[in-house]
């Protein structure tokens, strides 16, 4: 099951969310707030030099208009100023107009109140040169006074966007945040539900940048791993408990009828006692190679290998017992590539002809063959054996699972179950195919290299 999501007493995902909201927020505000006082300098400049050039044009029209009023013959005494002065005032300047001597001319009604205000000067030329010179301080008033006007509309835009991007950060820190503290949260009440004993506990699909769905995903796997151990363990030491429950009871009972004087210590007697020992001892045996398979599963080195290559190997290892036996072995092996831990493979093979080795009576015959199909590479053990039962073909990969025909034959029922336990750590299927009294043919299935 997925974990519960709910937020520890401790707060730790929230908290780790809030801070890293606030680091982004802090990161977006420093920059916006850097931006926005560069825009206003930069833009307060440019207004300005804006600003002066126009004001120097302004005092340049006035000259011109100026120059226009004076006259060639009486000079500035008979110039009619009205309209110039009128034209200034427009425009928001106070101006004075003084002759080539210094002299003012006219002024302004407010020119003298404007000590402060910066002066703009023009020369007035006539058609005999320079007959004067315009001096202007502009007030605030009039089409002056844009720069003003024009300075505040761009501080106000600059304040709003500043605001508006303010608020986007906090947002996208926000989305961000939670994007990125949601999957580690997750992955911490994970944790904690396994450290309570939930082994079913996982953390699921999530969605998050790339490092934490890896991480999700490596830590369900790990956590898949360590239930398939414990299950593992489990299932051994329960398969122990059940095989190991007959022998020592019957050595307990002839021993405590011994003991008692119950029964002699007749051959017989020691006979029995001497072969549940022996049982127990093959029983250890194989329950040490039980174990070694299940590590194996868990901990396979994979290559490129040949399987026909690794079969005919086994076949070579069995061919003494097989002759033994007097049980003809025909060997049809087409090359077929698969990836797969060569010793362990080697096992599988093994324990697929031991087991038609125990049940194929003599004078019989028992196929290997290897072939591609389609994308798998796959290998068959087939014998002309004893078969097995309808009934008991579901359960023979179960481990210390013995049918009535096994009984007469030696071992604890765990090679078939180390040879699938293997195939599947492989990736790999195998199946099994019987008629009783007509042989059986297991069929080993691997992905092709």
């Amino acid at each position: 099951m997925t974990a519960d999501r709910r937020r520890d007493p401790a707060g730790g995902g929230t908290t780790l969310g809030l801070r890293l909201a606030l680091a982004f927020l802090a990161v977006a505000l420093s920059a916006v707030a850097l931006l926005a006082v560069l825009t206003a300098v930069l833009a307060a400049t440019d207004v300005g030099s804006l600003v002066n050039r126009q004001r120097t044009e302004l005092t340049g029209a006035v000259a011109v208009a100026a120059a226009g009023a004076w006259a060639p013959s009486h000079g500035w005494a008979s110039a009619d100023l009205g309209p110039v002065l009128d034209l200034a005032r427009r425009t928001g300047a106070e101006v004075q107009i003084r002759d080539t001597d210094g002299r003012a001319v006219v002024s302004s009604p407010g020119f003298g109140s404007q000590h402060d205000a910066q002066q703009y000067t023009a020369q007035v030329h006539a058609k005999t040169g320079t007959v004067g010179t315009v001096v202007a301080r502009f007030t605030g008033a009039g089409l002056a006074s844009g720069d003003h006007a024009l300075q505040a509309a761009l501080l106000r835009a600059i304040a709003s966007a500043a605001g508006l991007a303010a608020l986007l950060a906090l947002v996208t820190a926000l989305v961000v945040a939670r994007r990125i503290t949601d999957p580690v949260g997750r992955i911490i009440a994970v944790t904690r539900a396994m450290s309570r004993g939930e082994r079913s506990a996982r953390v699921g699909p999530v969605r998050a940048p790339g490092e934490l769905t890896e991480l999700a995903i490596a830590f369900d796997r790990m956590a898949d791993t360590l239930d398939r151990q414990e299950q593992l363990r489990r299932d051994l030491v329960a398969d122990v408990a059940h095989e190991l429950r007959t022998p020592v009871a019957i050595l307990q009972a002839g021993h405590e009828a011994l003991l008692d004087g119950l029964a002699e210590p007749t051959a017989d007697q020691l006979t029995s006692l001497r072969d549940e020992v022996l049982r127990l001892g093959r029983m250890v045996s194989d329950l040490q190679e039980l174990a070694a398979a299940d590590a194996a599963a868990l901990h396979l080195t994979l290559h490129e290998c040949d399987l026909a290559e690794i079969a005919a190997d086994a076949a070579d290892s069995l061919a003494g017992r097989f002759e033994v036996a007097g049980i003809a072995v025909e060997r049809r092996l087409a090359p077929a590539a698969v990836r797969a831990d060569r010793r362990w493979l080697h096992q599988i093979i093994t324990n697929l002809l031991t087991n038609s080795l125990k049940f194929t009576p003599g004078g019989g015959t028992v196929t290997v063959a290897t072939r591609l199909a389609g994308q798998d590479s796959a290998l068959t053990v087939t014998d002309t054996g004893i078969g097995i039962p309808t009934a008991e073909l579901p359960h023979i990969f179960d481990r210390f699972w013995r049918g009535r025909q096994a009984a007469q034959t030696s071992g604890t029922g765990i090679g078939l179950a180390i040879a699938a336990e293997l195939t599947r750590a492989h990736g790999g299927d195998l199946a099994a195919r019987s008629e009783p009294g007509r042989g059986t043919t297991m069929t080993l299935t691997l992905p092709a290299a």
